[in-house]
Order: structure tokens, then C-alpha cells, then sequence
């Protein structure tokens, strides 16, 4: 039987030479025609059932060979990359080659592949790390914060201070001029000076309800919307009414009211371990990072042209995301930060390149251990997306149908960084 042939191009690319044999030609022409001829109206014949030489005299045989091709060409291709064990990252660039008389017709396929890595020592790597510990004032905000969410607003006779909830109506103005998103009415509002351009919380403080105030504030130059930044704005406030927060006694039966535990003390303790455990997770996260760091250094890694490209047009979009989740569009994004998207996309090809590294050798990893992902796990994984979306799991698994490669790819290297980070020896930072 005659076999495809294999050239390594480079370390991520191969061509592949792939003979189109007589028998199964044929049959994908006869294939081919059956499918053809179903629609076509030739007079005297009923549809279906049209012999193949009427159909060919009618309409020529460009049409079956055309889709015979079609058909065949992807299964020759499937067949020569399970042949060779090639693991593509793109779409392969297809070609017919010119064939001798009474030889067999041939497909050339040009890919990009996975390269081959050579790894060398990834496991008990030293890593050092600043140990966290959870302080008593840690778990004393956080309950302060449950009972700040239980709390209740209350009307004060006396002027604004910090912390209060104030309700406001604004207008602001740059050089006499009102700007786009500068006023409200009836806007309730928290003094807290971190909430609000510099200079506008601490202006409010002082005034009493039903006083009007003119107050002067700063856009820093930092600021997301360009064509305010580094401005000086005079705000005109009226304040309505001064509220403060009166939060509930952190005491048994607060306990009892926000949990399932009969004491503060065993909330005090359930906070501190649940506080622990984002720490350790912190921890674990950055020796994940740092060891990533020391595998990409410490290895040879062929980068595939394809996936730099994909994972850099993914860190732009996430770009554009955080853009739009700070209040601004991304061509105000861009102007703050004084770049074009293409300068932005060429300052982002280092942290793409680094990405790729690092998921090529986490696959690699995963392959020389075995590490898969089971059919419990994914169920678990397809639970959470279903949670996180509100849909039922059935449906988040039709949904991700054609993608549940993906799925199955996530959860293995999330098993393998795992074990890279379990496998680390942690140093303890001066």
C-alpha cells in the first residue's frame, strides 16, 4: 500500500505528500454522483435514478470530480497526519501536484505542527515565596464587611463626613462648559475619597442638607477619559440628606443570622480559614508562576507562527475587555496610553510568545506523565459553566459540542500546573 510521505520543513512546520489511489477515487466519484444526481432533471429518467453515463453526457464529469476531491481530499490528509502521530495548530495549505502518466494523483499539504520538545528537569524546581499569614485585623474587616451588608441607613442632623451616604445632585464644568457624564440627580453616594475624581468627597464634607456648594476637583493625568485628563473641573453640588450606617453588633446571634454557626467565635474561625485558603491559593498561584517562568528559560521552545498570532489577537481582545469594563472605549484607551493598536499589538508579541512557551510545555508535561482529564471531572467542569452561566449542564454541553476538546485541554493543564506546583520546593523569601 502506498503511504504518504513526510518532510520537516522546520521545527514547526512539515509537508506532507500524499498519493490519491486509483480504487478509492473511483469511489468517491461514484459517491460523488449519487449525491449529484438526486436533483438533477434529465427528461425520461425519474430523479435517483439516472444512469451514471446519461448524467455525465448531460452535464460533463467536472461537477463529480470537483466533489469527489472534496470529499477525499480531508479524509487523505486525516489519514497522513494519524500516520505520522502530527499534532496541527492550523488549517493546512492544500495543493495538487502534477502527475506522470500512470501515476497515481498526488495532494501536497503544507501545516504547522506542534514541535517535538526535548524536556529537561520540571519537577522539585526551587521556588522562593513570601508565606502569608491571615492577621486578626484581616478577619476583623471581613466580618466588618458582613455586618456593613446587614446594615442600615440612618438619617443624622449634622453635616457630611466621611463614610456617610449622602444623596447629591451635580453638575461639572471644565472652563464654564458642562462635559459629557459630569452631572446627576439624585445620586446616591458614599463619601469615600477613592470613589471619586480627587478633591470631590472631601469638598462635600461640611456642607448640610439643603446647602449648595461650588467644588473644585482634578482629573489625574492618568485618567481613562483622555479629554478630561490633567483638567480642573468646579463641580456645583446640592446636598438632600445625610445618612450614616448602622451596622449590627457582631455577636451570636449575627452569627446565626448570616451562617449556619451558632457563634461568632465559630464564624471568627470559619472567616480566618476561608481567608487562609485564598492565601495559599495566592501563594500557589504565584509559585506557578515563577516556575513557569524558570521552564520557559530553561527550554528550547519552537513557537508555531499561527498560535503566536492567535495568542496575541486573545491578550488584545482581553485588552479591549478591560478597557471597557474601566468606562472606556478602546480608542480612548489607546489615546491614554499614547499608542496606536498596532504599536499595542507589537509591545504584546513578548507576553504572547511567553504564553505559548508556556502552554507547549504544560502539553508536553501532560503527555510524558499521562495526566488526563476523567469523565467526572468534566462533568464537574460542564457543572460549573453551567452555574456561572445560569443554563442548565445538558445545555452547556450541546452548546460546547464542537468545542469539548477545549474543555477537555483546560482541565489537563490545570491537573498539570498542579503538579508542577506540588512537585516545587518551596525556599522561604528573606
Amino acid at each position: 500500500m502506498t503511504t504518504s510521505t513526510l518532510t520537516r520543513l522546520d521545527a514547526t512546520s512539515v509537508e506532507l505528500v500524499i498519493p490519491v489511489l486509483p480504487d478509492a477515487l473511483d469511489r468517491a466519484r461514484e459517491v460523488a454522483f449519487r449525491r449529484l444526481s438526486k436533483n438533477a432533471r434529465i427528461p425520461g429518467f425519474r430523479k435517483g435514478h439516472i444512469p451514471r453515463r446519461v448524467f455525465e453526457q448531460t452535464y460533463g464529469t467536472a461537477g463529480i470530480e470537483s466533489e469527489a476531491m472534496e470529499d477525499l481530499v480531508p479524509e487523505l490528509y486525516s489519514s497522513a497526519v494519524r500516520e505520522h502521530e502530527l499534532a496541527p495548530v492550523a488549517r493546512p495549505k492544500l495543493e495538487m501536484l502534477p502527475s506522470a502518466e500512470n501515476e497515481p494523483l498526488r495532494v501536497k499539504a503544507r501545516v504547522e505542527v506542534r514541535p517535538t520538545l526535548e524536556l529537561g528537569t520540571y519537577t522539585g524546581l526551587s521556588v522562593s515565596v513570601q508565606e502569608r499569614t491571615v492577621s486578626d485585623e484581616e478577619v476583623a474587616r471581613t466580618l466588618e464587611g458582613l455586618a456593613r451588608d446587614r446594615g442600615t441607613l440612618a438619617p443624622v442632623e449634622r453635616p457630611a463626613a466621611l463614610g456617610d451616604i449622602v444623596t447629591i445632585d451635580f453638575i461639572g464644568r471644565i472652563d464654564g462648559t458642562p462635559f459629557e457624564g459630569g452631572s446627576a440627580e439624585g445620586q446616591v453616594a458614599e463619601l469615600l475619597e477613592d470613589r471619586f475624581i480627587p478633591g470631590f468627597a472631601t469638598g462635600i464634607v461640611g456642607m448640610n442638607a439643603g446647602e449648595r456648594r461650588e467644588i473644585e476637583t482634578h482629573f489625574p493625568e492618568g485618567y481613562h477619559a483622555s479629554e478630561l485628563a490633567g483638567k480642573t473641573a468646579i463641580f456645583e453640588v446640592t446636598l438632600h440628606d445625610v445618612k450614616q450606617l448602622e451596622m449590627p453588633t457582631l455577636d451570636d446571634a449575627f452569627a446565626a443570622e448570616v451562617s449556619d454557626f451558632a457563634t461568632i467565635e465559630e464564624l471568627r474561625t470559619e472567616v480566618r480559614k476561608r481567608l487562609e485558603g485564598i492565601a495559599e491559593a495566592r501563594v500557589r498561584r504565584e509559585i506557578g508562576n515563577a516556575v513557569m517562568e524558570q521552564l520557559v528559560a530553561s527550554h528550547d521552545i519552537p513557537v508555531p507562527p499561527s498560535l503566536l498570532v492567535a495568542e496575541r489577537e486573545q491578550l488584545v481582545e482581553e485588552t479591549r475587555r478591560m478597557a471597557q469594563e474601566q468606562g472606556a472605549n478602546f480608542a480612548e484607551y489607546l489615546a491614554s496610553i499614547g499608542k496606536t493598536e498596532e504599536e499595542l499589538r507589537e509591545e504584546l508579541t513578548g507576553d504572547a510568545e511567553r504564553r505559548v512557551k508556556g502552554t507547549l510545555l504544560i502539553e508536553a508535561i501532560a503527555d510524558t506523565e499521562g495526566i488526563e482529564a476523567s469523565p467526572g471531572e468534566i462533568q464537574a467542569e460542564l457543572a460549573l459553566l453551567a452555574r456561572r452561566y445560569g443554563q442548565p449542564v445538558d445545555r452547556v454541553r450541546e452548546a460546547l459540542a464542537q468545542n469539548m476538546q477545549s474543555v477537555y485541554d483546560g482541565i489537563v493543564r490545570n491537573k498539570t500546573l498542579e503538579f508542577l506546583i506540588d512537585k516545587a520546593q518551596r525556599v522561604a523569601a528573606p
